[in-house]
C-alpha cells in the first residue's frame, strides 16, 4: 500500500532571533493529526523543548534527519511526503531560508537552510507527491524585510513539489492568542479535518484562502493582513487527493478525467502516476485502474510503480469509499416519468425557428453546412427570463459504443426505443437558475452562462421548483433520452450502424465547442483551450436544435449509475433498479474535459450530494416528458 511520512517542525525560541509563543504548539497538534487521524507510518517532530537533543530543531539536526529519512524512505508512485513547518523564514539574496533555533539574520547563508535544499532532498525519496506546509514569514524586527515565497514558489513549478504558504511574502504570519496558536495552522488542522470537504489541494486552499482572514477578524483586527496561497503546478496536481482515507467519489472522478487526460498526451509516466493515486484512493475497487495498466504500454519489471500497483487488491464491493448521507428520492425505485398531456393540449401553441447543422470529417474539415428546423415552446420565468423547449421526435437509436471502440461502460451497445419529449434547447442558464430558486451558485457568472456548482440534489430542486411555478412535469433526462438528443440520430430498425463519435461527425474542434481544445480526437486539430464556461449560445447546435450537449459543462441524468448496460432498459425510461443510490450520471463532457470524454457516448459517475465541492464543471438541462412506455 502507499506510504505516507512526514516531518513536522516548530521553533519557539532562538538564539539571534524574536521567540514565537504557539510554533511549537502547531507542530505538536500537526504531528497528532498526521499520526493518530491521518494515519501516517512515519512522523519525524522537531520541537524547542524537545526531551531528546536530536529533535530539537537546530540546523544540524533538521539537515542530518532530512537527509536520512530520505535515504529510508524507498518510495514511489503514490506514495506521499509531507513537510510542515512553523516559524520564522527570510528571503536573502534572493533565496528563501527557513531560520532553524540557531538561525542568524546576520549569517543567514551559514547558519539557515535554504527551502529548494530542502525541496530538492525531499524529491529524491521517490514519492510523486512532496507536500510543503510553510507557516513562516519574516521576523517582525526585519522591518525592511521580505518574507519567504518567490524563490520558492518558482521552484514548486519547476519540481511538481505543492506548496502551501501561511502568507505574501510582504505579510505576518499571526498567531492568536485565545486560540494558542497560528491562525494559518488552526485553519489548516480545521480543512484537513473536515472528513470529505477539503481532502483535495483545491478544496483545502479555498478553505485556507477563506478561513484564515476570518479568524484574524474574529480574533486580532481588521487591519491584520494574512493571505494564505498555494502553488500546485501542473494544474493536475491541485487535484491531489491530500488524505485517501478521505476522499469522495467525486474526487476519484476527477482524477481520473486528468489520467485519461495524460494519456491522450501519451504522457505515460504521467498517466501512471495518476492512475496509481486513483487506485489508492479507492481503496483498490476500481477496475478502471487495472483496465488503464492493460492498454499503457509496459513499466519496466521490477519498478516502484509496479510493485505498488500489484500490492492494491481489486474486490466488488464498494465499503472503503465515504458514505453521504441520502437525501429523499424525488420519486421511488422502478418508477418511470409519468405521461403527460402535451402543450398544445394546455393551449401553448409551438413555433419554429431554424438553425444550420454542421458536419466535420476526421481532420475537424467542415463537409456539410445543411438547414435545419424544430419546434418548441417557450416558458416565462418571470423578468424576461425565458425558458425554450424543443421538441425531440420519438425514435429508435443504437445506444452505446460497439465492441472495439469506446469503454466498458459503454457496452453492449443495444437499441433503445425513445418515446417523444420536450427537452431544453440549452444547458440551464444561470439567469433561469435564479429566477426558479433564488441564488446562484456558480463560479463562472454570467446571465447566460450554464448554471455549475450544483449537486445531482440541487438539479432534482431545481425541476420541482419549476415544475410547481409553470405547471407540467419538468424533470432530468434519463441517460438513454440524453444520447439519443445528443447524436440526433434515429436509427433504421433491424440495423447496427457506426454512429459518429460526436453529433458533429469524427472529431471536434474549438469552433464547434468548448472543452480542452489542447488535445485532439482523431485527425482533429489542436485549438484554444478556454478553461472556462461560455454563454449557451455561442457554438452550432445539433440536428435537433439543441445547444452544447459536447463540452461547456457536464450534465446531471435521472439515472443511478450502473457499471454497463446489461439489463437496461430499452423503452428510453429512466434506470434507477439496483444502481448505485449514491451516484448518477453525468454525460457532455465540459470545459476542462479532453475530447475523447466529450463522445455522444461517454459516461461519468459522480456522487449525488457535492454541494460543498469544486464541481464548477458540472451542470444540468431539463425535459418535459410527453408520453412514456414501460
Amino acid at each position: 500500500m502507499a506510504k505516507n511520512w512526514a516531518i513536522c517542525i516548530g521553533v519557539n525560541e532562538y538564539d539571534f532571533l524574536q521567540p514565537l509563543t504557539y510554533a511549537q504548539r502547531d507542530a505538536q497538534l500537526m504531528y497528532e493529526f498526521l499520526t493518530k487521524e491521518a494515519g501516517f507510518e512515519r512522523v519525524l517532530l522537531f520541537f524547542t523543548h524537545a526531551p531528546q537533543r536530536n529533535r530539537r530543531p537546530s540546523r544540524a539536526n533538521l539537515r542530518r534527519a532530512i537527509r536520512q529519512l530520505v535515504k529510508d524512505a524507498k518510495m514511489a508512485a503514490g506514495d506521499n511526503f509531507w513537510f510542515f513547518f512553523s516559524g520564522h523564514g527570510m528571503r536573502h539574496n534572493g533565496r528563501d531560508y527557513l531560520m532553524p533555533a540557531d538561525g542568524d539574520r546576520e549569517e543567514v547563508d551559514h547558519s539557515a537552510i535554504p527551502i529548494n535544499w530542502i525541496t530538492d532532498q525531499l524529491r529524491q525519496c521517490g514519492a510523486d507527491n512532496v507536500v510543503l506546509f510553510l507557516d513562516a514569514c519574516r521576523n517582525q524586527e526585519d522591518k525592511g524585510g521580505e518574507g519567504i515565497g518567490k524563490q520558492t514558489a518558482e521552484k514548486a513549478k519547476q519540481t511538481g513539489a505543492i506548496s502551501f504558504f501561511s502568507c505574501s511574502p510582504n505579510e505576518y504570519s499571526y498567531e492568536i492568542a485565545a486560540l494558542r496558536r497560528g491562525a494559518f495552522t488552526c485553519a489548516l488542522l480545521e480543512g484537513l479535518g473536515i472528513q470529505g470537504q477539503c481532502a483535495t489541494v483545491e478544496r483545502l486552499n479555498q478553505y485556507l484562502t477563506h478561513r484564515v482572514p476570518e479568524l484574524l477578524r474574529q480574533h486580532r483586527s481588521e487591519k491584520d493582513r494574512q493571505t494564505p496561497y498555494t502553488i500546485a503546478e501542473p494544474i493536475a496536481k491541485s487535484h491531489l487527493i491530500l488524505l485517501p482515507k478521505y476522499a469522495t467519489k467525486a474526487d476519484i472522478a476527477v482524477l481520473k478525467n486528468d489520467a485519461y487526460r495524460a494519456e491522450m498526451r501519451k504522457e505515460w509516466q504521467r498517466a501512471q502516476q495518476l492512475w496509481i493515486r486513483v487506485g489508492v484512493a479507492a481503496m483498490g475497487t476500481d477496475m478502471e485502474v487495472y483496465d488503464a495498466f492493460q492498454r499503457m504500454p509496459p513499466l519496466q519489471e521490477n519498478s516502484p510503480t509496479v510493485e505498488l500497483i500489484e500490492t492494491v487488491s481489486v474486490t466488488n464491493k464498494d465499503d472503503s469509499v465515504p458514505q453521504i448521507e441520502p437525501f429523499p428520492s424525488p420519486t421511488k425505485k422502478g418508477d418511470a416519468s409519468p405521461p403527460t398531456e402535451s402543450k398544445e393540449d394546455k393551449g401553448k401553441p409551438l413555433q419554429t425557428f431554424t438553425f444550420e447543422v454542421i458536419t466535420v470529417d476526421r481532420r475537424g474539415k467542415i463537409t456539410e453546412r445543411k438547414p435545419g428546423h424544430a419546434e418548441y415552446f417557450e416558458e416565462d420565468l418571470g423578468n424576461g427570463v425565458m425558458l425554450d423547449m424543443v421538441k425531440i421526435p420519438g425514435g429508435t437509436f443504437w445506444m452505446g459504443s460497439p465492441e472495439e471502440e469506446g469503454r466498458d461502460n459503454e457496452k453492449p451497445q443495444h437499441k433503445v426505443t425513445v418515446p417523444p419529449f420536450f427537452m431544453g434547447k440549452y444547458p440551464i442558464t444561470q439567469a433561469q437558475y435564479s429566477a426558479i430558486v433564488g441564488k446562484n451558485p456558480s463560479y463562472f457568472k454570467g446571465d447566460k452562462r450554464p448554471v455549475e456548482m450544483v449537486s445531482w440534489y440541487d438539479a432534482v430542486e431545481f425541476c420541482e421548483k419549476l415544475s410547481k411555478k409553470i405547471g407540467g412535469e419538468y424533470r432530468l433526462p434519463s441517460e438513454a433520452e440524453w444520447e439519443y438528443a445528443c447524436r440526433a440520430v434515429i436509427s433504421e430498425l433491424g440495423k447496427n450502424p457506426t454512429h459518429p463519435p460526436f453529433h458533429f461527425g469524427e472529431t471536434l474542434t474549438d469552433k464547434l465547442a468548448n472543452y480542452d481544445a489542447s488535445e485532439t480526437y482523431a485527425d482533429g486539430p489542436k485549438g484554444q483551450w478556454r478553461k472556462e464556461t461560455t454563454p449557451v449560445s455561442s457554438f452550432p447546435p445539433n440536428a435537433f436544435g439543441l445547444y452544447d450537449m459536447h463540452g461547456n459543462v457536464w450534465e446531471w441524468c435521472a439515472d443511478t449509475w450502473h457499471d454497463d448496460y446489461e439489463g437496461a432498459p430499452t423503452d428510453g425510461s429512466a434506470w434507477v433498479a439496483n444502481g448505485n443510490d449514491n451516484c448518477s450520471l453525468l454525460r457532455g463532457g465540459s470545459w476542462y474535459i479532453i475530447p475523447n470524454n466529450c463522445r455522444s457516448a461517454f459516461r461519468n459517475d459522480y456522487v449525488r450530494d457535492v454541494r460543498v465541492l469544486f464541481n464548477y464543471y458540472i451542470g444540468f438541462r431539463v425535459v418535459w416528458g410527453v408520453g412514456r412506455t414501460q
